[in-house]
């Protein structure tokens, strides 16, 4: 039991990865698509926070001397995470308008009826 409580933020983002992989291979309306992607893109955020979390770390600043360094948190992941969620969201953004673009053309949102309309 106590594996699992010291993992759960990674079963957590795995478990949103594979959801987010599989309404992705799976479903073919393609806002269900575009929501597996944002699934998909939450269960990677989460998963590049766990890695930089350290259980009753502290913030990387040094303002005492006595500061032991061992028990900061890493802030690159944070960064990492904060630009991916932008651009997490400037991606959803083009999908959704591209879907919305799609279905004014073809009158659907279902990715086999496009694909077979194309041809």
């Amino acid at each position: 039991m106590n594996f699992i409580y010291n993992y759960i933020y990674y079963i957590g983002a795995f478990g949103l990865i594979f959801i987010g992989i599989y309404i992705v291979l799976v479903k073919r309306n393609l806002i269900k698509v575009i929501i597996g992607l944002s699934i998909l893109d939450t269960g990677v955020n989460l998963f590049l926070i766990s890695i930089g979390y350290i259980s009753k770390g502290t913030a990387p600043i040094f303002s005492k001397i006595d500061t032991a360094i061992a028990r900061m948190v890493d802030p690159v992941p944070q960064a990492l995470v904060l630009t991916a969620i932008v651009i997490g969201v400037a991606v959803l953004a083009l999908a959704l308008s591209l879907a919305i673009r799609l279905y004014h053309h073809y009158g659907t949102l279902n990715l086999r009826e496009i694909k077979d309309q194309r041809w």
